[in-house]
Order: structure tokens, then sequence, then C-alpha cells
């Protein structure tokens, strides 16, 4: 087997072009030098250097194994900054903050995988809304946050964060089974003006989207429960004592007698982000959930999409 630290030294001969540069660059003597490349010459069964009086050069056997010395000593740095990732993934607390929508699908997925990855790593995560945990991010209470925001209010975050779109979905209706636009192929708001409807409590944006989004079909909403739990929401729902805005994720976890209708004439749309504090390089834990989280909300989009274009 080949010894990475003769290769090194190969390298660097040919590098500095002679013996007593390459062994100034690596603390060696000359005489070492020379000692290591004759024993590489015996290893390969072949004249990797030209000696001269005052330089050397390399033989084409010597050129091509500096080549793939190249290559080796860089996938040597790969393995040990991956090493290092996994050192630091052997122990360790992470805390990411989420509300439900996305809780119960991407959060979901990406810490099941986490979990499996790196059971040393303590997982800790907190529910709510955006508005009530984007403070800790800041303070540095928490490690990573996912937040939202809807056509025409500004999101709960500012500059202050670093914000990673994650996703952009559509928000729908949800109608009990028996209501006579629940079989529709989607329906306009303002034939849902004189409908019921539950909203979350005025502290929540999403209390704002839906003034907002009725607003745009000149009417305003006639809420008759709020509610911040979104599975109370959609048994009230179900129970036919009101109507109310779902975002497209729910049609993975929705209420089984709810139908979930598209708007027209133009969908009110929700982004969903991933929050970092700024500033200061991420730790392996945080590096390894983010990369979690991409590769759950990209299933999760596909998903949708499927679902949307099935007939």
């Amino acid at each position: 087997m080949l010894d990475v630290r003769r290769l090194k030294v190969l390298r660097e001969v040919s590098v500095r072009g002679s013996m007593t540069a390459a062994a100034e660059a690596l603390g060696y003597t000359p005489s070492a030098v020379s000692q290591q490349i004759a024993a590489l010459e015996k290893e390969m069964s072949a004249v990797l250097v030209e000696r001269g009086p005052q330089s050397v050069a390399l033989t084409e056997a010597g050129r091509i194994l500096v080549e793939h010395t190249e290559w080796i000593l860089e996938q040597l740095d790969v393995a040990d900054e991956q090493l290092k990732a996994i050192a630091g993934l052997r122990g360790g607390r992470l805390r990411l903050a989420t509300f439900r929508s996305v809780g119960e699908t991407v959060v979901a997925e990406a810490l099941m995988g986490f979990h499996t990855a790196w059971p040393e790593v303590e997982l800790r995560l907190t529910e709510g809304e955006p508005e009530e945990y984007v403070g800790r991010l800041a303070r540095g209470e928490l490690d990573l946050a996912l937040s939202f925001d809807y056509d025409g209010i500004p999101p709960p975050h500012d500059e202050t964060f670093v914000a990673e779109q994650l996703l952009a979905e559509e928000m729908m209706v949800a109608l009990p089974e028996g209501h006579r636009h629940a079989t529709a192929g989607s329906v306009a708001l303002a034939d849902l003006a004189d409908e019921y409807w539950i909203a979350s409590s005025s502290r929540s944006s999403v209390h704002e989207f839906t003034a907002l989004a009725c607003g745009w079909e000149n009417f305003q909403p006639r809420v008759a429960f709020e509610t911040d739990d979104y599975h109370i929401a959609q048994a009230l729902v179900a129970a036919g004592v009101g109507i109310t805005f779902v975002p497209a994720l729910s049609l993975h976890t929705s209420h089984p007698q709810l139908r979930l209708v598209p708007v027209r004439p133009r969908p009110p749309r929700r982004r969903v982000h991933l929050l970092t504090r700024d500033g200061g390089a991420a730790s392996p834990c945080v590096t390894e959930m983010m990369k979690l989280l991409r590769t759950a909300a990209r299933r999760q989009a596909s998903a949708l999409i499927m679902k949307d274009q099935q007939p």
C-alpha cells in the first residue's frame, strides 16, 4: 500500500523543483527527502525523479503519480471534514421551533431522519406560532425555527435573521363534506361571503390573513369561532359550524370529513421559511438538520404537485 507521507514528499518536490527546497518546506533534511523518494520508487518499481546537479524533474511516471496524489489528498481532506462533523454529532443538543402544519409534515420527517442517523443528539421541539418564538431564536434559546408569511402580510421575522424559503403553497378553504361547494373543483371566496368563519386569535397573522383575503373579494368574514388549535378548527368545520382557511400541506393530515377546495380567481399563498440567527458558523447539528428540512420540504412539495395533478 502506498505511503501517503511519501506521496506528499513527491508532490512537494514537484512543486519546489529541488530536494533542498522541498526539505525546507516540509521541515525535513534533504537526505530524508531523498530517502523518501527512493523508498517510493522502490514501492512503485519505477523511476519517479530525474536528479540533476541543481534541480530535479519528474519522469512521466512521477507526473502521473503526482496527479493521482492531488486527488487522493483532496479526498483525505473531505474525509477529515466529514469525520469532524460526525464527531460534532456524537452528542450535544438541537433546539427547533415550528408551527403545527409544517411540524406534522416537514419537521416530523426531518426529525425522524435526524434521530435515526444521530441518536445521541438531544432533540428539543417547541410548537406554537412564529410570533411567539422568533424572539427566542434571536436570544439564542433556539437553534432553528420555522416561520411563514402570506400574500400581503409582512413576515413575523426581520433582517436580524437569515431566512431561507423552504416551500410555497396555496391556502385552501376547508368545507364540511356536505357543503354545497364541497365537490367543486374550486370556489370563489365571494360565494362564501355569508358563511361563518373560524379563525385564529387576533394575536396571530392567520387571523389577519383571513380578513385580508376576504377583503380582496369585498367582504368581511363573519368570524364565529377563534382557536389557535389547528385540529379544533378542523373539527369545527367537520361539525358544520363554520369554514376556515387551511394550507395545502393539510391535504396530508386533514380531518376525514373535510373537503379542501382551491380558491379562485387568485389563490392566496403561504411561504414557509427556515430561520437561523444572522452571523456565525452553523454547528454540525444545525447544518445536518437544515439539510434534512430542505429534503423533506422538497418531498412534501412534490407530493402536493402530484396530488394536484390527479384527476
